[in-house]
């Protein structure tokens, strides 16, 4: 794990027209063949839960979908594609746009969290004093030797742009991509001044960017299209991120749905007087016009001639607990804890990919996960993935080609790592087959196991009746910890619990911090 610790200078804004042309001009010239290459769209959503649209992820779960949301385009995506019921990410978006760049877990490429490391290399001393453990820093950048997916594509014939949220801090550029917005944040994404906390305002026409972004992604792929030119699309959308903005036509229409309506009498509210950021309808029209930039894009391609020829991935970069799917009576959260934890409800994403070769309203139950998507991509290309260094990630393109999953697939290990204080503590968890388990370095005292396939919830811990199921596991993550070099926390010397506990977030670390036995419900739980 090579650590950058050096200021970083970042270019930020569009790139000019003149700027586009030459560097699309200085790509590599297609070799013979190139012309059949599939192209590859990814569009990343930024804090999209698993059951933040209305497509259904499990058909047996009701609410594993958000029935008061049209999005008539994610729903034809997983008609005409394929639906994956379990797929997992990181739990915060920085740490998952390193995993998807570079098939890399991130325990391996140790970008774990986006927080400033105060000029230390391994432990977060500064920050956390009297804490039961010392935490970790995170890596700054994406390490300089990792091989990124346009880096990996390049030398099959691929020219790659990224257009809008990178978070990754660095450039775009330097990464391969000769189209991008530089080093984007969330900043961007949130259009609207201060003093619109009250109200959405009446003239607003580009939220969360989406529409901007989208125009941008249409012409790079139009250009490539009519070029003959194969081509990796990564949009990666500032929507559906809190700080919620959509059309005010598309809120006005939202406003008017008795079930919003049921909620602004609930909380005595109307659609005039309810703030921006608890407006039901807000949120929901942000979807719907995110769904509708979706759309266009899709449009786009069948208009380009290359629909038979492009993968289109849809996938959130990670989990999340959207408060919109209780409007619906008798719907409450399948999943335990939020961003920041990896709990399910963290790091379990929806994910839908359409393409070539793939089954039509097909559904895959098998684990998958977003550093998996590099080598997928260069196996579509018609690279080797096997070829690549240093990845986690296993490619996935037979699997959607309709190949049955091999055993050893199945039960793979799949390692997601927070060593960091936030609203969370420190703590990892591996998912094999369909256990998982979970620890917690304030508390190694407290062993954490779960069987998925009846507990989504993760409300019963079974480690104390299945100890040996639980060591086999602990001991696979820290061999696997101690083989990629991840980060790992210490106790801490000088800890005081009397500012622990009075500490901001810490109600909420003991609410979703380890248990023993079976825990109680949240409220908004089924």
């Amino acid at each position: 794990m090579t650590l950058n610790w050096t200021s970083i200078h970042s270019l930020r804004g569009f790139v000019t027209l003149y700027a586009i042309t030459f560097l699309l001009s200085a790509s590599p010239s297609r070799a013979e063949g190139d012309a059949e290459k599939p192209n590859i769209v990814l569009l990343f959503i930024d804090d999209w839960a698993w059951n933040g649209s209305p497509v259904a992820m499990d058909d047996a779960m009701p609410n594993s979908r958000m029935p008061i949301l049209q999005m008539p385009n994610v729903e034809r995506l997983a008609r005409e594609g394929m639906k994956f019921t379990n797929a997992y990410a990181s739990p915060q978006c920085s740490p998952s746009r390193v995993c998807v760049q570079t098939g890399q877990s991130s325990p391996r490429n140790g970008f774990t969290v986006f927080m400033n490391d105060r000029g230390q290399d391994y432990f977060d001393e500064k920050g956390y004093p009297d804490f039961p453990v010392i935490p970790c820093v995170s890596d700054m950048t994406i390490d300089a030797d990792a091989v990124t997916i346009p880096e990996a594509l390049k030398p099959l014939g691929y020219v790659s742009a990224h257009v809008g949220k990178w978070h990754m801090r660095g450039n775009p550029g330097d990464e391969g991509y000769v189209l991008h917005d530089g080093d984007t944040s969330n900043t961007p994404g949130n259009t609207l001044p201060e003093d619109a906390k009250q109200r959405l305002p009446d003239d607003l026409t580009d939220p969360k960017l989406m529409f901007s972004v989208t125009e941008k992604a249409l012409g790079f792929m139009t250009q490539q299209a009519k070029a003959g030119q194969p081509f990796y699309l990564q949009i990666s959308h500032y929507a559906m991120h809190e700080g919620r903005e959509c059309l005010p036509a598309t809120r006005a229409k939202y406003t008017r749905h008795p079930l919003v309506q049921a909620y602004y009498r609930k909380i005595g509210k109307t659609a005039e007087t309810v703030k921006r950021k608890e407006d039901p309808a807000i949120w929901l029209g942000m979807g719907e016009d995110l769904d509708g930039r979706i759309g266009t894009v899709l449009e786009r391609i069948s208009e380009l001639g290359i629909e038979d020829n492009t993968y289109v991935v849809l996938v959130s970069d990670n989990g999340y607990r959207h408060q919109e799917l209780l409007l619906t009576k008798g719907l409450k959260q399948p999943h335990h804890a939020a961003k920041w934890w990896v709990w399910q409800g963290g790091i379990r994403v929806p994910m839908i990919v359409k393409g070539p070769g793939i089954k039509a309203g097909s559904v895959f139950t098998g684990n998958v996960v977003n550093y998996d998507f590099l080598p997928t991509f260069v196996d579509w290309a018609g690279g080797d993935p096997a070829a690549l260094k240093n990845i986690d990630g296993v490619s996935l393109a037979s699997y959607m080609a309709g190949e049955s999953p091999t055993e050893s697939f199945l039960e793979r290990s799949l390692y997601f790592h927070y060593p960091h204080y936030r609203t969370t503590m420190p703590h990892s968890a591996v998912v094999s087959g369909n256990r998982k388990l979970l620890h917690f370095y304030e508390r190694p005292d407290i062993p954490m196991l779960f069987d998925l396939t009846d507990d989504m919830g993760e409300v019963h811990n079974l480690a104390a009746s299945r100890p040996e199921e639980h060591r086999r596991l602990h001991d696979k993550m820290i061999e696997y910890f101690d083989e990629v070099g991840a980060r790992i926390p210490k106790p801490n010397p000088k800890y005081d619990s009397a500012i622990y506990k009075k500490s901001k977030e810490y109600q909420k670390r003991v609410q979703w911090g380890p248990f023993t036995g079976s825990r109680p419900l949240d409220e908004d739980e089924k």
